[in-house]
């Protein structure tokens, strides 16, 4: 079952995995349903994996000795218990998890006047939430757009190189492969900027997407990951497809 009907509606994410680690003895427990915080699911070598929270904070599961998305680093939606004491200063924190969500992640793709047709340019709305956020190398973005065929893929891509002179601005495109009206619905989508070239350090990212009203840009300050394994890390410290 997916708990988070009721947390964004309607919405289902392609590739959905939903792993519960505990039973919820008590069904009041309304607490137990929403997410404690949005995360970037990262494997190690070992086949363990670790969670980071933030652009600081590692959480180690003490519930799970490997991913349930084998691996593959994801973002994914959280809901954890705090076992001990966070210790270095609360920048590593050992956590019981009571369930895992993963949200569709993609890589940015370069776009060219030969493919920029297939990305579409349907309308969509970037909204204002605690998971709309930049962190960790990740964009991560809660999105609205019009469905009416439960059965339509919506097809979001970050496309790269679309300003020459400005290799950190990219561009938000949805392709509703026809699927155009209808009620509104929402859904969640990450991007992984790790890796990409010319990105480095913490930097200023700039968005455009075409909206219902028009065009729009947004900023977003973004930190990218270190490149450090986690192993190592861990020594030192509702009914829209997404595709």
């Amino acid at each position: 079952m997916n708990k988070f009907k009721h947390f964004i509606t309607p919405l289902l994410f392609v590739g959905l995995a939903v792993t519960f680690q505990s039973c919820l003895d008590d069904d009041d427990d309304k607490a137990m349903y929403h997410p404690t915080a949005l995360v970037t699911v990262e494997p190690a070598d070992d086949e363990s994996f670790i969670m980071h929270l933030d652009d600081n904070t590692i959480l180690q599961p003490v519930n799970m000795a490997k991913s349930p998305y084998g691996k593959k680093e994801v973002r994914a939606l959280v809901n954890f218990s705090e076992t001990v004491a966070p210790e270095n200063g609360g920048s590593f924190r050992k956590v019981y998890v009571n369930w895992l969500d993963s949200i569709r992640t993609k890589r940015p793709v370069p776009t060219t006047d030969i493919n920029d047709s297939k990305f579409g340019n349907d309308p969509v709305e970037i909204m204002r939430d605690w998971v709309t956020v930049a962190e960790d190398g990740y964009l991560t973005l809660r999105v609205r757009t019009r469905w009416n065929n439960p059965s339509a893929v919506h097809e979001l891509n970050l496309l790269t190189g679309v300003n020459p002179e400005n290799p950190h601005e990219f561009e938000l495109r949805h392709n509703a492969h026809g699927d155009t009206n209808g009620e509104w619905g929402d859904g969640l989508i990450a991007f992984n900027l790790n890796g990409l070239p010319e990105l480095n350090g913490t930097i200023s990212i700039k968005l455009r997407w075409k909206s219902f009203s028009g065009e729009k840009t947004s900023e977003f300050s973004l930190r990218m990951r270190d490149g450090k394994q986690p192993q190592l890390l861990v020594e030192q410290l509702s009914d829209i497809n997404i595709k």
